[in-house]
């Protein structure tokens, strides 16, 4: 899997000093603050658990904490680059609102008469038409904010007033239901789930992912003359990886449909129904895969794209990137004509999975993608943040928010938890800087 050659000293691994655990994390090169936040995942996942009498560590639990949180997770993805570049979106659960009615209105009142309902095209044209909606309004917001120099925190706070308004006016506050077939799918549940051979062939496809990462990052590093990780560590990350991803799909597909959704679907497929029933696993979710999709691509433009080089040289010195010729207004707009595309997307999952659209589609949406970011270690300060921290911080979040319910705790009790932890959050990254400088 990896190089076994012994480098030259320009590209061998340096050695380093300090105790065991400091030189384990330094030649493995992970995260410590990622780390840590998987360390307060794991707390929170254990202590729900005793706490609700083994009910929270259930593949059912899981399954559904998957797909609560996906719609989050993709939103978090996007805000990530607005914190970073010292500006925030508190509209992104209006948007979220006002085009999930607006997809939900093409799907049952515009396209039906031209198409006929139940067409093959009607969620492909749909979600086309969201996703040109939020990038639009995601623009409209971000040239008021570069050209026009407001603040982005008005900007959007007034938004957030606006679009929430746009959705009631839509159909007069009134739910849109049913959505289409297809559609649905998105949203999860029985029919969108692909199942557990298809969950196990996308695991070891994310699996051979993880190993040719490795080995494309030692080969780059080796080009350039950086210093190597150490034989072992890519060994230990590969296998670290490839465990969880396969462990994490392993959980799912211990989910089994409940008993009649099972007897339908085993006589729509002709399948004959035993006297002991059918154990028929549902697999990854199609929400699932989508906010793991926006996640892949998403770290792949920040890490990998002049796009990505430029959000993060404007977050850390916005002054010296005018200086270096980046065209930050331009980049501005796109980063929040991106957040609102990313707000459509998100929207066709909340949809799908409620198969309606209501006036409170999104309430609140704001503050758990805001809290998922910088509880994934995304900097309000500018210049600091990852993808991935994200997507664990939407899954701190959601979890949070599960384990809650499963305590049957009151929501107002809920939104003080929530508001603490944002908080603790907040505090922990101004520690963290301070400690850094």
């Amino acid at each position: 899997m990896v190089d076994h050659t012994i480098g030259t000293a320009a590209n061998s691994a340096r050695p380093t000093k300090g105790n065991v655990l400091q030189r384990f994390f330094k030649a493995t090169e992970i995260d410590t603050r990622l780390m840590g936040m998987v360390l307060a995942l794991l707390i929170i996942w254990f202590g729900f658990n005793i706490l609700s009498d083994g009910l929270f560590l259930t593949s059912r639990n899981l399954w559904n904490l998957s797909v609560q949180a996906a719609s989050v997770s993709v939103m978090a993805t996007g805000m990530v680059l607005v914190i970073v570049t010292r500006n925030i979106d508190l509209s992104v659960g209006s948007i979220l609102g006002f085009v999930g009615m607006m997809m939900a209105v093409t799907q049952t009142k515009f396209l039906p008469p031209l198409l006929g309902y139940d067409h093959p095209a009607m969620w492909v044209l749909a979600l086309a038409f969201g996703i040109a909606i939020g990038a639009a309004i995601g623009a409209f917001q971000g040239v008021i904010i570069a050209f026009m120099n407001v603040p982005s925190f008005i900007v959007t706070l007034g938004g957030l007033l606006v679009w929430r308004g746009c959705a009631w006016m839509v159909t007069s506050g009134a739910t849109v239901a049913p959505m289409d077939t297809r559609f649905r799918l998105m949203g999860g549940g029985a029919d969108g789930s692909i199942g557990a051979t298809a969950s196990w062939v996308v695991g070891i496809i994310a699996c051979v992912f993880i190993v040719l990462s490795i080995l494309h990052s030692r080969k780059q590093r080796k080009r350039f003359g950086f210093p190597l990780k150490p034989v072992w560590a890519e060994y230990f990350m590969g296998l670290l990886g490839c465990g969880v991803v396969l462990g994490a799909v392993n959980v799912l597909n211990s989910y089994y449909m409940p008993v009649n959704l099972a007897r339908k679907y085993a006589e729509a497929n002709n399948i004959p129904w035993p006297d002991g029933g059918l154990d028929i696993s549902l697999g990854i979710a199609v929400p699932v895969l989508i906010a793991l999709g926006i996640a892949v691509v998403m770290t792949f433009l920040t890490n990998r794209t002049r796009f990505g080089r430029y959000v993060f040289a404007i977050g850390g010195n916005p002054e010296a990137a005018v200086l270096a010729g980046i065209k930050t207004r331009w980049v501005t707009v796109r980063i929040f004509a991106l957040m609102g595309a990313l707000c459509a997307i998100a929207a066709a999952i909340s949809t799908a999975r409620l198969n309606a659209a209501t006036n409170a589609q999104g309430t609140l949406d704001e503050l758990y993608t805001i809290a998922a970011a910088v509880i994934g270690g995304t900097s309000l300060a500018g210049g600091a943040g990852t993808i991935a921290g994200a997507v664990l911080g939407a899954i701190v979040m959601q979890s949070l928010n599960s384990g809650m319910v499963l305590l049957g705790m009151d929501t107002p009790l809920q939104s003080i938890v929530i508001g603490i932890v944002l908080v603790i959050a907040v505090w922990l990254d101004t520690v963290y800087r301070a400690r850094t400088r």
